[in-house]
């Protein structure tokens, strides 16, 4: 290695030695259970990295030949980024470790040690080049605007308003998760909020290069975003996707409101500004790793699907803290796509058994990973965002307008 313990805080250090090996992680982990390979789980990572970094200096170790090769580095920092991220070792970790705060920081101490998957690399240049994570012209950010049936004239691009909704880069350039914001538009629209998009101001909002180890890269984007949002005089900020929520809500300057899309429609229907009818639905409801585990909001997505008429939720086995991941966290689909599709599967068998007809979720990228899998696979159940649950729920407008 390059580096020596330099992105370890001593918090970090001390806690690699407070594992007791109980095993506990890698009974829940979903990469594990999807691969069946033990050197995916939490307890071999620190057991590993325990022993690497105290072989790092002194002449007692180099005597023992215990430091391990590049080689050997290689091979752990496959099993380091064959992560979700999910946050679920630390959830049930009997020790107390923080276990997600430390696997990004041992991807930030393998990418400075030049010991990280090449897709970083891409990853990196896309946000320098085109401030999104696929590459795509920044100008076609807000382009699913034309998918609506009736658009405005401004296309939600205004010079001045209340409100910004930040898109993500997930649900402005994949097709699949392009319904998440036509649904939420179309929600805002009709609750008479003042929004407005950033439009190709809206840069990525930087948490692919925290999740890969990259974080130091982030501060450009940080501050420009917080530039185009107070250059549209907004006081908060709406998000659909979890992980641009988290992102502003631990990383960005506290200078505006933040919202998660459940807890500003929960509130929007707490305020009676949404009219609603009856949705006959059965659903069950996936907590994304990052709004639950991560932000500690499991209630308002729940609150809103109870206060829609005629809709049913049905707990799936494991939710709240302990709900399963879908596999599409932690840049893993760019790393190992049929990982990450197995934890999907995982996902999508414990929503069938619920007999629900639909999974709803509250993020752009579970919503993604899941209809993939439920569509490459011939699977019949829906995928749905919240967001789109709620439109569906909405009076129709000229009825409401009666």
């Amino acid at each position: 290695m390059k580096v020596a313990n330099q992105d370890f805080t001593i918090r970090q250090l001390m806690e690699l030695d407070a594992c007791t090996s109980c095993r506990a992680c890698a009974d829940i982990c979903p990469a594990v259970q999807a691969s069946l390979d033990g050197e995916l789980s939490g307890v071999h990572r620190l057991k590993w990295l325990r022993g690497a970094l105290k072989s790092r200096g002194g002449f007692l170790s180099r005597l023992l030949g215990r430091t391990p090769s590049q080689e050997e580095w290689e091979k752990f920092s496959e099993t380091v980024y064959r992560c979700t991220l999910c946050g679920n070792c630390q959830e049930v970790c009997p020790s107390g470790i923080h276990l997600k705060e430390l696997w990004l920081t041992l991807r930030s101490e393998l990418y400075h040690a030049d010991h990280y998957p090449a897709k970083l690399d891409a990853i990196a240049e896309n946000l320098g080049d085109e401030h999104n994570v696929f590459g795509e012209d920044n100008e076609e950010r807000t382009e699913w605007v034309d998918d609506l049936d009736d658009p405005p004239d401004h296309e939600y691009q205004k010079e001045n308003a209340e409100t910004v909704y930040f898109t993500g880069c997930v649900a402005s350039f994949f097709p699949l998760a392009q319904k998440v914001p036509l649904a939420l538009s179309q929600v805002l629209d009709r609750a008479q909020v003042d929004f407005t998009l950033l439009g190709e101001e809206e840069w990525c909002c930087g948490f692919p290069l925290l999740g890969g180890g990259l974080f130091e890269k982030a501060k450009e984007i940080i501050e420009h975003n917080v530039e185009a949002v107070k250059e549209k005089g907004a006081k908060e900020v709406v998000f659909a996707c979890p992980s641009c929520y988290v992102m502003w809500l631990e990383h960005y300057p506290k200078e505006f409101r933040l919202y998660h899309a459940s807890q500003y429609m929960n509130k929007l229907i707490n305020e009676k500004r949404l009219p609603l009818e009856e949705l006959k639905m059965k659903v069950t409801y996936h907590d994304p790793c990052d709004l639950g585990r991560g932000a500690r909001e499991f209630e308002a997505p729940r609150q809103v699907i109870n206060a829609l008429p005629g809709v049913d939720l049905v707990e799936m086995a494991d939710n709240r803290e302990n709900c399963l991941c879908c596999g599409g966290g932690g840049n893993l689909e760019m790393i190992d796509k049929d990982l990450s599709a197995g934890i999907a599967k995982r996902k999508i068998d414990q929503a069938l058994a619920t007999g629900a007809e639909a999974v709803v979720t509250g993020c752009q990228q579970c919503v993604r990973s899941m209809a993939t899998f439920v569509r490459r696979n011939k699977v019949d159940l829906k995928v749905m965002d919240l967001t789109q649950l709620v439109e569906m729920a909405l009076v129709e407008a000229d009825e409401d307008d009666d």
